[in-house]
């Protein structure tokens, strides 16, 4: 029997984000959602352009990273004539990337302290540019992470939109790794509804059908897609 070229390999990442896809639609259906109410963000971070082709080849188009540094290095050839690529900045946010990070993407999920809100602000307003903003929240409340305590979180959105003008339209959480994610999404869920924001971000490769059960509208799956990732260089 031939051996199928790479692209058709069941270890492909084409192959890979097929079975996600698969999975993101059967947890759809099963909480009795649409699976087009569920925007699977590819997590790309530390993976080369080479993997990323890959993936746009297969029709992806939704891609999450962690830091600024890298993306600005690999995306802008990935995303000529691309119109419609859409880029998370999923990792954190220092203020003195935040022009660069307004610049390169579409999506920052990462809004986790007034500082960050008001200078996201001002480059917004001097660049014309405005990303979407989601709400990091620390739902673990966790001393190590990132992220907006729970009790807090109703004020920051409020400060957010009303002080800072940002375009917030959503909220994202990572829940503790050692916890059962189901509360964390619950809670992340009920903060949105109570706030009146559309997107919720939750889910990783580990856990992304709990999240979808719990009202996800985007899951951020990276080694499910692209395998276990390189070690820094």
């Amino acid at each position: 029997m031939p051996v199928p070229p790479p692209s058709e390999s069941p270890d492909s990442i084409a192959a890979r984000l097929d079975a996600v896809r698969r999975t993101i639609a059967e947890a759809a259906a099963a909480a009795g959602r649409d699976a087009g109410s569920v925007t699977l963000v590819a997590v790309s971070k530390t993976h080369g352009a080479a993997a990323v082709a890959e993936a746009l080849a297969a029709g992806q188009r939704v891609f999450g990273e962690n830091r600024v540094q890298e993306a600005r290095a690999k995306w802008p050839d990935l995303r000529a004539g691309r119109p419609d690529i859409e880029l998370h900045l999923i990792g954190p946010l220092q203020t003195n990337k935040v022009k660069d990070a307004v610049a390169l993407f579409d999506v920052i999920e990462t809004v986790d302290r007034d500082r960050l809100a008001e200078a996201l602000a001002a480059e917004m307003a001097r660049s014309g540019r405005r990303p979407r903003c989601l709400v990091e929240v620390n739902t673990g409340e966790e001393p190590q992470k990132a992220g907006i305590a729970p009790a807090d979180v109703d004020a920051f959105v409020a400060a957010c939109r009303e002080r800072h003008n940002l375009p917030v339209t959503g909220l994202m959480c990572i829940p503790p790794a050692d916890e059962e994610p189901a509360m964390h999404f619950a809670l992340l869920a009920d903060l949105a509804r109570r706030n009146g924001l559309a997107e919720i971000s939750m889910g990783m490769s580990g856990d992304y059908p709990t999240a979808i059960r719990f009202g996800a509208t985007h899951v951020r799956v990276g080694t499910a897609i692209f395998g276990v990732r390189p070690p820094p260089g």
